[in-house]
Protein backbone atom coordinates (compact mmCIF):
# COMPACT_ATOMS: atom_id res chain seq x y z
CA UNK A 1 0.00 0.00 0.00
CA UNK A 2 2.77 2.57 1.07
CA UNK A 3 4.79 1.42 -2.30
CA UNK A 4 1.16 2.23 -4.15
CA UNK A 5 1.21 5.39 -2.46
CA UNK A 6 4.60 6.50 -3.40
CA UNK A 7 4.41 6.10 -6.94
CA UNK A 8 1.17 7.72 -6.84
CA UNK A 9 2.68 11.04 -5.25
CA UNK A 10 5.70 10.61 -7.82
CA UNK A 11 3.63 10.91 -10.87
CA UNK A 12 1.47 13.72 -9.13
CA UNK A 13 4.72 15.65 -8.43
CA UNK A 14 6.30 14.55 -12.32
CA UNK A 15 2.22 16.30 -13.56
CA UNK A 16 2.93 19.83 -11.61
CA UNK A 17 6.49 20.02 -12.18
CA UNK A 18 5.43 19.49 -16.19
CA UNK A 19 2.38 21.91 -15.80
CA UNK A 20 5.30 24.61 -13.82
CA UNK A 21 7.18 24.25 -17.00
CA UNK A 22 4.74 24.56 -19.71
CA UNK A 23 3.10 27.79 -17.65
CA UNK A 24 6.71 29.31 -17.52
CA UNK A 25 7.62 28.36 -21.15
CA UNK A 26 4.07 29.91 -22.14
CA UNK A 27 5.12 32.96 -20.37
CA UNK A 28 8.39 33.07 -22.30
CA UNK A 29 6.43 32.52 -25.38
CA UNK A 30 4.36 35.23 -25.36
CA UNK A 31 7.15 37.52 -23.90
CA UNK A 32 9.11 36.42 -27.28
CA UNK A 33 5.56 37.39 -29.30
CA UNK A 34 5.40 40.60 -28.02
CA UNK A 35 8.90 41.32 -28.73
CA UNK A 36 8.54 40.53 -32.39
CA UNK A 37 5.19 42.87 -32.66
CA UNK A 38 7.84 45.54 -30.92
CA UNK A 39 10.55 45.24 -33.25
CA UNK A 40 7.96 44.47 -36.41
CA UNK A 41 6.77 48.34 -35.62
CA UNK A 42 10.28 49.81 -35.33
CA UNK A 43 11.39 48.48 -38.43
CA UNK A 44 8.58 48.76 -40.63
CA UNK A 45 9.07 51.87 -43.20
CA UNK A 46 6.26 54.50 -43.89
CA UNK A 47 6.34 55.61 -47.61
CA UNK A 48 4.73 59.39 -48.17
CA UNK A 49 3.38 59.00 -52.04
CA UNK A 50 2.05 61.89 -53.57
CA UNK A 51 0.15 61.77 -56.57
CA UNK A 52 -1.66 64.45 -58.99
CA UNK A 53 -5.25 64.32 -59.34
CA UNK A 54 -5.76 60.63 -58.94
CA UNK A 55 -8.78 60.58 -56.88
CA UNK A 56 -11.22 59.38 -59.43
CA UNK A 57 -9.19 56.30 -59.06
CA UNK A 58 -8.98 55.38 -55.68
CA UNK A 59 -10.76 51.94 -55.49
CA UNK A 60 -7.54 51.06 -58.44
CA UNK A 61 -4.95 53.15 -55.98
CA UNK A 62 -5.55 52.09 -52.62
CA UNK A 63 -6.35 48.05 -53.69
CA UNK A 64 -2.40 48.23 -55.37
CA UNK A 65 -1.56 49.89 -51.93
CA UNK A 66 -3.17 46.85 -50.35
CA UNK A 67 -1.68 44.34 -52.17
CA UNK A 68 1.54 46.12 -52.01
CA UNK A 69 1.58 46.13 -48.12
CA UNK A 70 0.94 42.11 -47.92
CA UNK A 71 3.55 41.28 -49.76
CA UNK A 72 5.79 43.91 -47.60
CA UNK A 73 4.51 44.04 -44.69
CA UNK A 74 7.93 45.91 -43.21
CA UNK A 75 6.48 48.92 -45.37
CA UNK A 76 3.27 50.98 -44.58
CA UNK A 77 2.22 53.22 -48.00
CA UNK A 78 0.64 57.00 -47.08
CA UNK A 79 -0.70 57.83 -49.80
CA UNK A 80 -1.63 61.69 -50.78
CA UNK A 81 -3.37 62.98 -53.72
CA UNK A 82 -2.62 66.61 -54.60
CA UNK A 83 -4.39 68.58 -56.72
CA UNK A 84 -2.81 69.22 -60.26
CA UNK A 85 -2.53 72.99 -60.16
CA UNK A 86 -0.77 72.52 -56.54
CA UNK A 87 1.59 69.98 -57.47
CA UNK A 88 4.54 71.91 -58.67
CA UNK A 89 4.54 74.39 -56.02
CA UNK A 90 4.38 71.84 -53.39
CA UNK A 91 6.84 69.14 -54.83
CA UNK A 92 8.97 72.29 -54.82
CA UNK A 93 8.51 73.09 -51.28
CA UNK A 94 9.02 69.72 -50.24
CA UNK A 95 12.21 68.95 -51.70
CA UNK A 96 13.73 71.62 -50.11
CA UNK A 97 12.80 70.33 -47.19
CA UNK A 98 14.13 68.47 -44.56
CA UNK A 99 11.63 65.60 -44.95
CA UNK A 100 9.55 65.13 -48.35
CA UNK A 101 7.62 62.98 -49.86
CA UNK A 102 9.50 59.71 -50.44
CA UNK A 103 7.36 59.74 -53.97
CA UNK A 104 5.88 62.06 -55.97
CA UNK A 105 4.31 61.70 -59.52
CA UNK A 106 5.17 64.79 -61.48
CA UNK A 107 5.61 65.71 -65.82
CA UNK A 108 8.73 65.24 -67.00
CA UNK A 109 9.78 68.88 -67.20
CA UNK A 110 9.32 69.78 -64.19
CA UNK A 111 11.17 66.49 -62.83
CA UNK A 112 13.84 67.62 -65.41
CA UNK A 113 14.35 71.23 -63.79
CA UNK A 114 14.65 69.34 -60.24
CA UNK A 115 17.22 67.22 -61.97
CA UNK A 116 19.08 70.37 -63.07
CA UNK A 117 18.78 71.55 -59.31
CA UNK A 118 20.68 68.40 -57.74
CA UNK A 119 17.38 67.70 -55.76
CA UNK A 120 16.91 64.05 -56.96
CA UNK A 121 17.92 60.24 -56.22
CA UNK A 122 19.64 58.77 -59.25
CA UNK A 123 18.03 55.51 -60.41
CA UNK A 124 20.29 53.00 -61.67
CA UNK A 125 19.63 51.60 -65.80
CA UNK A 126 19.08 48.06 -64.22
CA UNK A 127 16.46 49.41 -61.82
CA UNK A 128 14.79 50.45 -65.82
CA UNK A 129 14.48 46.72 -67.61
CA UNK A 130 10.88 46.60 -67.82
CA UNK A 131 10.18 50.04 -69.18
CA UNK A 132 10.06 50.70 -72.91
CA UNK A 133 14.14 51.77 -73.84
CA UNK A 134 12.47 55.04 -75.70
CA UNK A 135 10.75 56.24 -73.03
CA UNK A 136 14.01 55.90 -70.62
CA UNK A 137 15.93 57.79 -72.94
CA UNK A 138 13.54 60.18 -73.25
CA UNK A 139 13.75 61.33 -69.13
CA UNK A 140 17.54 60.77 -69.02
CA UNK A 141 19.12 64.34 -68.05
CA UNK A 142 23.33 64.42 -68.07
CA UNK A 143 22.80 60.46 -69.75
CA UNK A 144 21.31 59.81 -66.21
CA UNK A 145 17.87 58.46 -64.77
CA UNK A 146 16.00 60.63 -61.97
CA UNK A 147 12.90 59.28 -62.97
CA UNK A 148 10.59 56.00 -63.86
CA UNK A 149 7.96 56.40 -66.01
CA UNK A 150 4.30 55.89 -64.95
CA UNK A 151 2.10 56.18 -67.60
CA UNK A 152 2.11 57.63 -71.72
CA UNK A 153 -0.46 59.22 -74.09
CA UNK A 154 0.32 59.82 -77.70
CA UNK A 155 -2.02 62.08 -79.82
CA UNK A 156 -3.98 60.47 -82.89
CA UNK A 157 -4.81 61.52 -86.60
CA UNK A 158 -9.03 62.14 -85.76
CA UNK A 159 -10.24 62.23 -89.33
CA UNK A 160 -13.75 62.63 -91.25
CA UNK A 161 -14.44 60.02 -93.76
CA UNK A 162 -17.03 61.78 -95.47
CA UNK A 163 -14.61 64.81 -96.20
CA UNK A 164 -11.83 62.73 -97.05
CA UNK A 165 -13.82 60.84 -99.80
CA UNK A 166 -16.01 63.73 -101.04
CA UNK A 167 -12.43 65.32 -101.86
CA UNK A 168 -11.01 61.99 -103.20
CA UNK A 169 -7.93 61.83 -101.18
CA UNK A 170 -5.65 59.94 -99.17
CA UNK A 171 -5.59 61.18 -95.08
CA UNK A 172 -2.21 62.38 -95.06
CA UNK A 173 0.72 60.76 -92.87
CA UNK A 174 2.70 63.69 -93.09
CA UNK A 175 2.80 67.55 -92.65
CA UNK A 176 3.81 67.47 -96.49
CA UNK A 177 0.96 65.43 -97.36
CA UNK A 178 -1.44 67.10 -95.39
CA UNK A 179 0.13 70.45 -97.32
CA UNK A 180 -0.27 68.60 -100.75
CA UNK A 181 -3.98 67.92 -100.17
CA UNK A 182 -5.69 70.93 -98.63
CA UNK A 183 -6.64 73.15 -101.69
CA UNK A 184 -8.49 70.38 -103.05
CA UNK A 185 -9.75 69.55 -99.81
CA UNK A 186 -10.96 73.23 -100.06
CA UNK A 187 -12.41 73.14 -103.64
CA UNK A 188 -14.42 70.21 -103.35
CA UNK A 189 -16.13 70.54 -99.87
CA UNK A 190 -15.38 74.09 -98.29
CA UNK A 191 -13.81 73.14 -95.30
CA UNK A 192 -10.47 73.20 -94.25
CA UNK A 193 -7.88 70.61 -93.76
CA UNK A 194 -6.72 71.32 -90.60
CA UNK A 195 -6.51 73.95 -87.58
CA UNK A 196 -3.11 73.27 -86.20
CA UNK A 197 -3.08 75.52 -82.93
CA UNK A 198 1.02 76.33 -83.75
CA UNK A 199 0.91 79.45 -81.24
CA UNK A 200 -0.52 77.39 -78.11
CA UNK A 201 1.95 75.87 -75.66
CA UNK A 202 5.11 73.89 -77.53
CA UNK A 203 2.90 72.62 -80.30
CA UNK A 204 5.10 74.42 -82.80
CA UNK A 205 8.17 73.48 -80.84
CA UNK A 206 7.43 70.04 -81.43
CA UNK A 207 6.46 70.15 -85.07
CA UNK A 208 10.30 71.61 -85.58
CA UNK A 209 11.13 68.88 -83.58
CA UNK A 210 9.86 66.33 -86.21
CA UNK A 211 12.36 68.11 -88.40
CA UNK A 212 15.66 68.47 -85.88
CA UNK A 213 15.16 71.81 -84.89
CA UNK A 214 15.33 71.89 -81.06
CA UNK A 215 17.86 74.35 -80.15
CA UNK A 216 18.57 78.10 -80.18
CA UNK A 217 21.71 77.25 -82.72
CA UNK A 218 18.80 75.32 -85.52
CA UNK A 219 16.20 77.50 -84.85
CA UNK A 220 17.51 80.05 -87.35
CA UNK A 221 18.79 77.74 -90.16
CA UNK A 222 17.77 77.42 -93.69
CA UNK A 223 16.04 74.27 -92.90
CA UNK A 224 13.60 76.18 -90.04
CA UNK A 225 12.56 78.75 -91.94
CA UNK A 226 11.23 76.49 -94.58
CA UNK A 227 8.98 74.91 -91.70
CA UNK A 228 7.81 78.62 -90.67
CA UNK A 229 7.29 79.29 -93.98
CA UNK A 230 5.18 76.00 -95.03
CA UNK A 231 2.51 76.82 -92.82
CA UNK A 232 2.58 80.79 -93.68
CA UNK A 233 1.59 79.59 -97.36
CA UNK A 234 -1.39 77.90 -96.36
CA UNK A 235 -2.04 80.87 -94.25
CA UNK A 236 -2.34 83.37 -96.45
CA UNK A 237 -3.50 81.11 -99.05
CA UNK A 238 -6.90 80.73 -96.85
CA UNK A 239 -6.22 77.09 -97.03
CA UNK A 240 -5.83 76.69 -92.93
CA UNK A 241 -7.65 79.10 -90.72
CA UNK A 242 -7.30 82.95 -90.05
CA UNK A 243 -7.83 81.70 -86.24
CA UNK A 244 -4.82 79.57 -86.71
CA UNK A 245 -2.44 82.21 -85.34
CA UNK A 246 -4.47 82.76 -81.89
CA UNK A 247 -7.09 79.26 -81.20
CA UNK A 248 -6.01 76.35 -78.89
CA UNK A 249 -6.83 73.32 -79.16
CA UNK A 250 -10.40 73.50 -77.24
CA UNK A 251 -11.53 75.53 -80.41
CA UNK A 252 -10.14 73.21 -83.15
CA UNK A 253 -12.03 70.45 -81.49
CA UNK A 254 -15.17 72.65 -81.67
CA UNK A 255 -14.28 73.30 -85.54
CA UNK A 256 -13.89 69.20 -85.86
CA UNK A 257 -17.36 68.89 -84.58
CA UNK A 258 -19.20 71.56 -86.96
CA UNK A 259 -17.71 69.65 -89.55
CA UNK A 260 -15.81 72.58 -90.65
CA UNK A 261 -12.21 70.75 -90.48
CA UNK A 262 -11.26 67.19 -92.04
CA UNK A 263 -8.28 66.40 -89.77
CA UNK A 264 -8.28 66.68 -85.77
CA UNK A 265 -4.95 65.58 -83.54
CA UNK A 266 -5.53 64.67 -80.32
CA UNK A 267 -5.63 61.82 -78.06
CA UNK A 268 -8.19 58.90 -77.52
CA UNK A 269 -9.94 60.50 -74.87
CA UNK A 270 -11.19 63.18 -77.00
CA UNK A 271 -13.19 60.83 -79.14
CA UNK A 272 -15.69 60.34 -76.63
CA UNK A 273 -16.15 63.83 -76.38
CA UNK A 274 -17.19 64.07 -80.19
CA UNK A 275 -19.49 61.26 -79.49
CA UNK A 276 -21.58 62.53 -76.85
CA UNK A 277 -21.06 66.07 -78.32
CA UNK A 278 -21.18 65.36 -81.89
CA UNK A 279 -22.87 62.00 -82.55
CA UNK A 280 -23.45 62.94 -86.42
CA UNK A 281 -19.91 64.20 -87.07
CA UNK A 282 -18.37 60.91 -84.72
CA UNK A 283 -20.31 58.22 -87.11
CA UNK A 284 -17.88 59.44 -90.41
CA UNK A 285 -15.07 60.07 -87.50
CA UNK A 286 -11.95 57.32 -87.90
CA UNK A 287 -8.02 57.84 -86.56
CA UNK A 288 -4.77 57.47 -88.26
CA UNK A 289 -1.18 57.66 -87.58
CA UNK A 290 -0.17 61.33 -86.10
CA UNK A 291 1.62 63.55 -88.44
CA UNK A 292 4.74 63.34 -88.77
CA UNK A 293 8.22 65.88 -90.39
CA UNK A 294 10.81 64.78 -91.84
CA UNK A 295 12.28 62.52 -89.14
CA UNK A 296 9.39 60.01 -88.85
CA UNK A 297 8.85 60.17 -85.23
CA UNK A 298 5.73 60.85 -82.72
CA UNK A 299 4.91 63.36 -80.22
CA UNK A 300 4.11 61.46 -76.78
CA UNK A 301 3.25 63.21 -73.37
CA UNK A 302 4.24 61.44 -70.01
CA UNK A 303 3.60 61.05 -66.37
CA UNK A 304 6.51 59.87 -64.24
CA UNK A 305 7.62 59.14 -60.60
CA UNK A 306 10.28 60.91 -58.63
CA UNK A 307 12.36 60.30 -55.90
CA UNK A 308 13.84 63.34 -53.78
CA UNK A 309 17.35 63.41 -52.83
CA UNK A 310 16.53 64.05 -49.15
CA UNK A 311 13.93 61.15 -49.08
CA UNK A 312 13.96 58.63 -45.86
CA UNK A 313 13.13 55.89 -47.81
CA UNK A 314 14.61 56.01 -51.35
CA UNK A 315 15.00 51.90 -51.97
CA UNK A 316 11.27 51.40 -50.10
CA UNK A 317 10.01 54.06 -52.53
CA UNK A 318 11.74 52.91 -55.87
CA UNK A 319 10.49 49.37 -55.03
CA UNK A 320 6.99 50.70 -54.92
CA UNK A 321 7.20 52.12 -57.76
CA UNK A 322 8.44 49.84 -59.87
CA UNK A 323 5.33 47.59 -58.23
CA UNK A 324 3.29 50.16 -59.89
CA UNK A 325 4.71 49.84 -62.57
CA UNK A 326 4.66 46.35 -63.25
CA UNK A 327 2.60 44.39 -65.86
CA UNK A 328 -0.14 43.80 -63.99
CA UNK A 329 -0.96 46.76 -62.23
CA UNK A 330 0.04 48.76 -65.55
CA UNK A 331 -2.52 47.05 -67.70
CA UNK A 332 -5.28 47.56 -65.24
CA UNK A 333 -4.77 50.99 -64.81
CA UNK A 334 -4.57 51.24 -68.62
CA UNK A 335 -8.21 49.69 -68.83
CA UNK A 336 -9.99 52.47 -66.18
CA UNK A 337 -8.39 55.44 -67.87
CA UNK A 338 -6.92 53.86 -71.35
CA UNK A 339 -3.51 55.28 -71.17
CA UNK A 340 -0.76 54.01 -72.72
CA UNK A 341 1.34 51.52 -70.53
CA UNK A 342 4.90 52.10 -70.61
CA UNK A 343 5.89 48.43 -69.42
CA UNK A 344 7.28 46.48 -72.37
CA UNK A 345 5.68 43.18 -71.58
CA UNK A 346 1.87 44.99 -71.08
CA UNK A 347 2.27 46.53 -73.97
CA UNK A 348 2.43 43.08 -75.84
CA UNK A 349 -0.92 42.15 -74.56
CA UNK A 350 -3.55 41.72 -77.18
CA UNK A 351 -5.54 45.32 -75.09
CA UNK A 352 -3.00 47.07 -77.36
CA UNK A 353 -1.95 44.37 -80.08
CA UNK A 354 -5.59 43.69 -81.44
CA UNK A 355 -8.68 46.27 -82.04
CA UNK A 356 -12.17 45.73 -83.46
CA UNK A 357 -12.44 48.30 -86.43
CA UNK A 358 -16.00 49.29 -85.00
CA UNK A 359 -14.46 50.16 -81.92
CA UNK A 360 -12.36 53.59 -82.26
CA UNK A 361 -11.01 53.72 -78.88
CA UNK A 362 -9.12 50.12 -79.28
CA UNK A 363 -8.12 51.56 -82.77
CA UNK A 364 -7.00 54.51 -81.54
CA UNK A 365 -5.06 52.88 -78.44
CA UNK A 366 -3.57 50.11 -80.66
CA UNK A 367 -1.93 52.84 -82.96
CA UNK A 368 -1.15 55.38 -79.97
CA UNK A 369 0.41 52.05 -78.26
CA UNK A 370 2.73 51.44 -81.61
CA UNK A 371 3.86 54.99 -82.37
CA UNK A 372 5.22 55.05 -78.90
CA UNK A 373 7.85 53.01 -80.19
CA UNK A 374 9.21 55.54 -82.65
CA UNK A 375 9.57 58.88 -80.29
CA UNK A 376 13.18 59.67 -80.56
CA UNK A 377 14.57 62.22 -80.85
CA UNK A 378 12.64 63.55 -78.29
CA UNK A 379 12.20 67.53 -77.78
CA UNK A 380 13.94 67.75 -73.96
CA UNK A 381 12.93 70.88 -72.14
CA UNK A 382 15.04 73.31 -70.77
CA UNK A 383 14.82 75.51 -67.73
CA UNK A 384 12.98 78.42 -68.99
CA UNK A 385 10.63 76.27 -71.18
CA UNK A 386 7.56 78.89 -71.20
CA UNK A 387 9.61 82.10 -72.22
CA UNK A 388 11.13 80.00 -75.18
CA UNK A 389 7.42 78.59 -75.89
CA UNK A 390 6.49 82.20 -76.01
CA UNK A 391 9.84 83.44 -77.95
CA UNK A 392 8.32 80.80 -80.83
CA UNK A 393 4.70 81.68 -80.56
CA UNK A 394 5.31 85.17 -80.96
CA UNK A 395 7.86 84.55 -84.18
CA UNK A 396 4.63 82.09 -85.68
CA UNK A 397 2.04 84.66 -85.95
CA UNK A 398 5.11 87.71 -86.94
CA UNK A 399 5.76 85.06 -90.31
CA UNK A 400 2.46 84.31 -91.12
CA UNK A 401 1.66 88.10 -90.43
CA UNK A 402 4.68 88.80 -92.80
CA UNK A 403 6.00 91.05 -89.92
CA UNK A 404 9.33 90.61 -91.75
CA UNK A 405 11.61 88.23 -93.47
CA UNK A 406 11.50 84.83 -91.59
CA UNK A 407 15.14 84.00 -91.40
CA UNK A 408 15.52 87.53 -89.90
CA UNK A 409 12.36 86.75 -87.20
CA UNK A 410 13.86 83.18 -86.45
CA UNK A 411 17.55 85.20 -85.93
CA UNK A 412 16.00 87.14 -83.31
CA UNK A 413 14.69 84.13 -81.64
CA UNK A 414 17.89 82.32 -81.84
CA UNK A 415 19.79 85.30 -79.88
CA UNK A 416 16.88 85.77 -77.41
CA UNK A 417 16.53 82.18 -76.79
CA UNK A 418 20.55 82.12 -76.02
CA UNK A 419 20.42 85.32 -73.34
CA UNK A 420 17.59 83.11 -72.14
CA UNK A 421 19.65 79.96 -71.68
CA UNK A 422 22.55 82.12 -70.24
CA UNK A 423 20.74 83.77 -67.28
CA UNK A 424 19.56 80.35 -66.06
CA UNK A 425 23.02 79.13 -65.57
CA UNK A 426 23.76 82.24 -64.01
CA UNK A 427 20.87 81.19 -61.82
CA UNK A 428 21.84 77.66 -61.36
CA UNK A 429 24.99 78.78 -60.56
CA UNK A 430 23.94 81.53 -57.63
CA UNK A 431 21.22 78.38 -56.61
CA UNK A 432 24.29 75.80 -55.84
CA UNK A 433 26.42 78.73 -54.33
CA UNK A 434 23.34 79.30 -52.01
CA UNK A 435 22.61 75.91 -50.69
CA UNK A 436 25.60 73.44 -49.57
CA UNK A 437 23.39 70.70 -49.80
CA UNK A 438 23.18 70.61 -53.59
Amino acid sequence: MKKILAVTGLIILCLMSFAIYKSRQNVIGKSDAATSIFIDKKNTREITFWTLQMSDFAPYMNSVIKEFEVQNPDIKINWIDVPFSEGEKRTLASVLSDNPPDLINLNPDFSALLAQKGALYEIEEKDTEQFVPSVINSLKYNNKIYSLPWYATSAVTIYNKDLINRANVNVPKTYTKMGQIARQIKSKTNTYVWLPNISENDTMLKILNKYGINSADTINTEKSADVFNFFKKLYVSGLIPKETITQTHREALEKYMSGNIVLFQAGANFLNMIKENAPSIYKQTDVSMQLTGELGQYDFSLMNFIIPQRAKNKEAALKFALFLTNEKNQLELAKLTNIIAVNKKALKNDFYTKYDEKDLMSKARFISAKQLYKIEPVLKSEQNQKEINTLINTAVQEVLLNKAETLTILDRVSKNWKLLNNSSKIRQTKAYQTSSDY
